[in-house]
């Protein structure tokens, strides 16, 4: 049985754990980003239109995020250890099996369900061990673990295309294999650790696993409500920001400046902000409305500047709205995972981080279909944008229900802090007792 401790060591191990999500971030969000750059060759190798070669991506991406609440099931229920690792042997499974596809249902098998389960098994326990593992720097230490993403796509991008070009479609596939199985050492750094608002049992009944008792909080179906219109929006640009920029006039290398501003603005800002929220200065729920606030009237931005009139002329408006943008969503992105404990409780981190999840994917699909069809309609992503920019901006209005997302009155002396499996933002009232005589003792309202 591992021993309890007093509560978060706030680092020592802690930060091999922030190592190990690092490296989990980068295993799948990073490769699965990449991997668009085989679609091409999938549909010459299989005389398939790129719609038909797109639902590979599509698939695992969808079955990654829908599943999550299982990987956090079963890691509340067995560990996250076993269950990061077993999911890394599933995604190096997913990929051997598709470097030997014969048809695009094989794809859909290998990399759609099997990689994406895979993945659904290890991202969410391992983010959700990390915030264990943190207190006073966990909002830096999730900002590192999720800039994975942006550093595994700048390395695997090249990396696959020359694998493409030297292996073929097969051989890529059979090496990301051997890559992805590096999932398994990572959750193999993922050491268990007691606190004292861990449950004292495990749930029993697969509702209480998935941790669908959690939306009984106010807190957190109002935060479950915002992040899924938020996530409606929130990766619209991660398909749609190139073809924007081609319909704006840039070339190919001025499309590709425009993401590649985004995302170094979106890796770097997810640290900055990691520090900055873990100072204390300003509550993370008013940060979480602000930034998420921010990055809507960024798009906003990105969809109304004007098409670009010469030809040889970089786009310097667009460069700016999407660094705008990229700043801003890098800042919201570990926001969005440090604020859970003070919602839920420390005991309820990792079901709730497979829940976020969830709700995001909803989103994400319904999202850029959404903007494709906006873009057939009317010729262009403007209307896309400004649809993606409403999702986002209603999302962070409906955060502003979140405890001390809004400005109020300073107590006269400081509040009681709750108990860890409450979750420290929740309310904790104040009792004043009254002098001998009265009977009933009162909660203190003064502001």
């Amino acid at each position: 049985m591992t021993p309890e401790t007093a509560g978060p060591p706030d680092g020592g191990w802690g930060w091999a754990v922030a190592a190990a999500a690092f490296a989990v971030n980068g295993l799948s969000y990073g490769v699965l980003r990449s991997l668009g750059l085989a679609l091409p060759d999938l549909a010459e190798h299989f005389d398939r239109s790129a719609q038909d070669t797109a639902w590979v991506s599509a698939l695992a991406l969808a079955v990654q995020q829908a599943a999550s609440p299982v990987g956090s099931a079963l890691s509340t229920r067995w560990g996250a250890r076993p269950v990061v690792m077993f999911g890394g042997v599933l995604t190096s499974l997913g990929f051997i099996f598709s470097a030997f596809a014969r048809s695009l249902l094989h794809l859909y098998l290998g990399l759609g369900l099997l990689a994406g389960s895979g993945w659904a098994l290890a991202f969410a326990p391992a983010l959700g061990t990390l915030s264990r593992y943190f207190s006073r720097r966990r909002v830096l230490a999730m900002g590192l673990a999720l800039t994975g993403n942006g550093a595994s796509s700048l390395l695997l991008a090249p990396a696959l295309q020359l694998l493409l070009d030297t292996f073929g479609w097969r051989g890529a596939l059979l090496l990301l294999g051997a890559v992805t199985f590096h999932l398994i050492p990572c959750g193999a750094l993922l050491r268990p650790l007691a606190l004292p608002g861990d449950p004292r049992a495990p749930p029993r009944g697969p509702l209480a696993a998935l941790g669908l008792g959690l939306f009984k909080r106010r807190a957190f179906s109002v935060f479950s409500l915002g992040t899924a219109l938020i996530g409606g929006g929130y990766f619209i640009p991660y398909v749609h920001l190139a073809p924007h920029a081609l319909d704006r006039g840039l070339g190919g290398y001025g499309a590709a400046l425009v993401v590649a501003v985004a995302a170094v603005g979106d890796a770097g800002a997810r640290l900055v902000c990691g520090w900055l929220a873990d100072q204390g200065w300003v509550p993370l729920p008013r940060l979480l409305a602000v930034f998420g606030a921010l990055t809507g009237l960024g798009l906003l931005a990105v969809g109304l500047v004007p098409a670009v009139r010469s030809d040889d002329s970089w786009g310097a408006p667009l460069l700016a709205a999407a660094g705008a943008y990229g700043l801003s969503a890098g800042s919201y992105a570990p926001l969005v995972f440090g604020v859970l404990p003070g919602l839920v409780g420390i005991g309820g981190v990792v079901q709730a981080t497979g829940l976020v999840m969830m709700l995001m994917s909803l989103g994400g699909l319904l999202g850029p279909p959404l903007s494709g069809f906006l873009r057939d309609e009317t010729g262009d992503f403007t209307a896309s944008f400004l649809m993606c920019s409403s999702f986002i901006l209603s999302g962070s209005f409906i955060y502003m229900g979140l405890p001390r997302a809004l400005p109020s009155c300073p107590p006269a002396s400081p509040p009681p802090t709750s108990p860890p499996e409450r979750g420290e933002l929740l309310p904790f009232p104040k009792v004043v007792l009254l002098p001998r005589g009265d009977r009933h003792s009162t909660v203190d309202a003064t502001c």
